[in-house]
């Protein structure tokens, strides 16, 4: 049995037991790989804020969708840069800090998602009453909605494990999450679980909504060329990143839960921060070059003469007339 762990400050971090040569190798990696994250987020928020013809929904909602990426990965990458120069250890104020992040964003991509997926249902199956149901004012408050919803489950689920009684300090992780103190708790507090499985049940039935509305979708654009097209325009890059967020948090949730201890460190290393390695990196990519209007003004942005004849100046405003 475990000593009771009391005036607990420090906890340690597993995972970064490599030599200095591959620290270093890996911190460069690392590093180019987060720079370029942030350039290509903050172009594609840039390019949707100072255009007044993308400031309609489905843009905002990306802008929002870039905006929680960068959010969480600010929770993960500048930690994680240090502990690869460091020892690899975090006070509990910053445990719980790190993991509120990180599990706030995430719930934040899912509902953002879920919103982008409802905004594409009403576009193209109710196209007559699009701009009756996404009024400024609704956009304002469903924006609101699915950032202070996230922030306020986590904070609760967070604030739950406050005072918590640990009879542990070693991490079996590169970074903190909740579940992780969870399991060094010598007695786990019954309130968390209520939370943490209503917080699942919760963004589970935004994924479920997720799958409907795509279900929907499809099956209603398969009668119509001019819908399949707006569809593949439009709906296209939601769904990739659809897939690719949701792959990477299921096999975390999955292997964090259920994963042998047989696995490799570098498997663990690997499915625990997949999440925070590919969908901030693939949403800037796949929108900015799936969705015309961001990829024209891209090009803009850049001085850079674009020979797609779509993003000729006249063209270009026709398109946005008529993007909805």
């Amino acid at each position: 049995m475990m000593k009771n762990v009391t005036g607990l400050t420090l906890f340690t971090l597993s995972g970064l037991d490599f030599k200095l040569e591959q620290r270093i190798t890996l911190f460069f990696l690392t590093l180019l790989w987060y720079l370029m994250m942030l350039w290509g987020n903050i172009a594609l928020i840039v390019a949707i804020i100072i255009d007044k013809q993308l400031h309609q929904p489905m843009y905002i909602f990306l802008c929002n969708l870039c905006i929680s990426g960068l959010y969480g990965t600010v929770g993960f990458y500048p930690k994680f840069l240090l502990d690869l120069l460091s020892s690899h250890v975090i006070s509990y104020a910053g445990c719980m800090l790190q993991g509120y992040v990180i599990h706030s964003s995430t719930c934040c991509d899912l509902s953002i998602l879920a919103l982008m997926a409802y905004d594409r249902y009403v576009a193209i199956c109710r196209p007559l009453v699009y701009h009756s149901v996404m009024t400024k004012q609704r956009i304002f408050l469903f924006v609101l909605l699915t950032w202070f919803l996230p922030l306020y489950c986590m904070f609760m689920n967070t604030a739950s494990l406050l005072g918590v009684r640990l009879c542990g300090l070693h991490i079996k992780r590169i970074y903190c999450v909740n579940w992780m103190i969870v399991t060094l708790a010598c007695s786990p507090p019954k309130a968390n679980a209520a939370i943490a499985y209503f917080n699942i049940m919760f963004y589970f039935g935004h994924f479920l909504f997720i799958l409907w509305s795509y279900v929907y979708l499809i099956r209603t654009c398969r009668a119509s060329k001019e819908k399949w097209g707006k569809f593949m325009q439009t709906c296209l890059p939601h769904l990739i990143s659809l897939i690719i967020f949701s792959t990477a948090v299921l096999l975390d949730l999955l292997y964090m839960r259920f994963g042998s201890i047989n696995f490799s460190q570098n498997l663990f290393n690997f499915m625990a921060i997949q999440f925070l390695l590919m969908p901030p990196m693939v949403n800037p990519i796949v929108y900015g070059f799936s969705l015309t209007k961001v990829r024209c003004k891209f090009f803009y942005l850049l001085h850079i003469k674009e020979k797609d004849a779509k993003c000729h100046p006249m063209t270009f405003h026709m398109r946005v007339k008529h993007s909805n």
